[in-house]
């Protein structure tokens, strides 16, 4: 086994990337491709399925040459954007519309009205989450109510439901195999973090019907094997994990209470809790963090609707960058914000505020305002949401040490320093910050046997990091924070 590796899939929101690990960790080859996003409506976010796995495909075997050849892979691991929803017929294969991504908030209406019939403890109390278009249900019970060929299929039993994990092994598998892991799993509104499997309950409140969802499983072990002639013969599939859940194990944060921050396109911070089922009275999430031999661990999550996706909206659509690199040098260019003050809610504010109607603003603009203030500002609001967040962790009981960050973002120095001076608490970043697929390859070398626990697996598998110590004076972070708080009350 010492000369084979691990093949991570990595589905991101806004590429898809297949990396090789070594059996130790050690990253050892990457391919990578952009996917295209669809906005045909204000606040509506689309992927083409079909793209995703043709690209993915694509990426697989360009790492599998690299590896030497297919019979040099162990096993695969998967991680992925989660709460976006695919609709596909079980006899073509075929995607029956665009995949509705976990950021599209059409939705909000009908949560709303879920809402106001008194819904949401019953659901929150049974899954953790709250009535959000963010998770996967009500994206399921739109298709079926807005496109007809997704009703057609679910009436003649065709239709199968899933997110991207999901669609994956279904391609990989050639239909073989029907299945979501427990992690993905509880993000959809309709499976309880107590219970092995969906429920009807909450099956009826959505309207999705239970023939068309995956059968769970774990997040490591034998989920399924490719079709030989994808890859060049067949390998199994043996660990998947939501994009969260395996950043969090590629952190190595399996104790209760530790915790990391990854910062992609949007902020997402999970605690372990261990074995005991989380439950949040500050509108934090409880969420599966791992399923392995039929045992679950939880963790309390904050997600972040915007982070890397605001540079990228600077950069793409502003014109105000011509790369994400310039940013660090930028806010260090400036001593301070001038005042000006980004709040990034361009597709609504997440936890712990959940508006789904919420926009962006940029406030405190003056004739002194300089593109550096306004990029120093837009890097400023990941501290401030970040320790929006660390308020509400703590008035659960589950107040920070610390926390370890990874994500693209999270190369930024300077952004680290200001999150570590914001929260007063020191911030630990591994010198390898892709950790979202390093989870997925932990988890995939305890699915296929190199290591006989997931805490052995984390332990070899993860490498050195860096701490950043608060700095920042009193009386400037304190300004920051009033600044921040006038701002996000206009929001």
């Amino acid at each position: 086994m010492s000369d084979r590796y691990i093949l991570v899939l990595d589905e991101g929101t806004t590429s898809t990337r297949a990396m090789l690990f070594t059996l130790d960790g050690k990253p050892s080859g990457t391919a990578q491709a952009e996917l295209r996003q669809f906005y045909p409506q204000d606040g509506w976010v689309e992927h083409d399925a079909a793209e995703i796995w043709d690209k993915t495909l694509a990426c697989a075997r360009e790492v599998v040459e690299q590896a030497g050849g297919a019979e040099r892979i162990a096993a695969i691991g998967i991680t992925n954007q989660r709460e976006t929803v695919v609709a596909w017929d079980k006899h073509t294969g075929e995607p029956l519309t665009r995949a509705i991504v976990w950021q599209d908030r059409r939705t909000a209406d009908f949560c709303a009205q879920l809402k106001a019939r008194g819904h949401e403890e019953t659901v929150r109390g049974k899954t953790g989450l709250l009535l959000d278009p963010y998770f996967s249900a009500t994206k399921m019970r739109w298709m079926l109510d807005n496109v007809p060929e997704v009703r057609a299929a679910a009436e003649q039993g065709t239709l199968a439901f899933g997110t991207v994990e999901s669609w994956l092994v279904w391609c990989l598998s050639q239909g073989e195999r029907h299945v979501s892991d427990a992690s993905n799993a509880s993000r959809s509104l309709l499976l309880p973090l107590d219970s092995d499997t969906w429920d009807e309950g909450l099956c009826d409140l959505f309207g999705v019907p239970l023939a068309a969802l995956p059968e769970v499983v774990d997040c490591a072990g034998a989920i399924g094997e490719t079709a030989p002639e994808l890859l060049g013969k067949a390998i199994p599939i043996c660990g998947m994990a939501g994009d969260q859940q395996a950043a969090t194990i590629g952190q190595g944060c399996l104790e209760p209470g530790a915790t990391k921050a990854t910062y992609g396109t949007g902020a997402f911070i999970l605690a372990s809790t261990g074995a005991q089922v989380p439950h949040s009275d500050n509108r934090l999430l409880g969420t599966v963090l791992t399923q392995i031999g039929g045992t679950r661990t939880y963790a309390l999550e904050g997600s972040v609707f915007v982070a890397g996706s605001l540079i990228q909206y600077l950069r793409d659509t502003l014109g105000l960058i011509a790369s994400a690199d310039e940013t660090e040098d930028l806010a260090r260019s400036v001593a301070d914000s001038g005042g000006v003050v980004v709040v990034p809610a361009l597709s609504g504010l997440g936890a712990p505020h959940w508006l789904p109607q919420a926009r962006g603003s940029i406030t405190g603009l003056s004739f002194a305002s300089s593109k550096a203030h306004v990029v120093r500002a837009a890097l400023e609001a990941m501290a401030h949401q970040t320790r929006d967040l660390a308020a509400a962790f703590a008035a659960d009981g589950a107040r920070w040490r610390g926390i370890r960050i990874d994500g693209g973002m999270a190369a930024n120095d300077w952004m680290a320093q200001d999150i570590a001076d914001i929260l007063q608490l020191p911030v630990t970043r591994p010198h390898f910050v892709e950790t979202t697929a390093l989870g997925a390859a932990i988890l995939a070398a305890l699915g296929c046997g190199a290591y006989p626990t997931l805490a052995e697996a984390a332990s070899a598998m993860t490498g050195a990091a860096r701490t950043f110590t608060p700095e920042m004076d009193p009386a400037a972070r304190a300004l920051r924070l009033a600044n921040w708080e006038r701002a996000l009350a206009k929001v």
